[in-house]
């Protein structure tokens, strides 16, 4: 992780950094995320994921972020 990326893991809230561990471990196999899949597996709820995930999108975390469909749950595409 560079400087730049530590420093600013370290302004994240505890749910948003349990939310990138688990982006950053699942984004080498997986693009296309569900905040009800993430909110499962991280015992959040959808809501919870889609909230935090902003902060994610506009931030510099090593990962980019972008809302991509709205179907029966917010889908981010997410790439490392």
């Amino acid at each position: 992780m560079s400087t730049s990326a530590a420093a600013a893991a370290s302004t994240l809230t505890p749910k948003q950094e349990r939310i990138l561990a688990y982006l950053r471990e699942h984004a080498a196999t997986q693009t296309y995320f569900k905040s009800r899949l993430i909110g499962d597996a991280l015992d959040l709820s959808a809501k919870e994921v889609g909230t935090n995930m902003t902060a994610l999108q506009t931030g510099d975390y090593g990962v980019d972020v972008e809302k991509w469909g709205y179907s029966s749950a917010t889908t981010w595409k997410v790439s490392l």
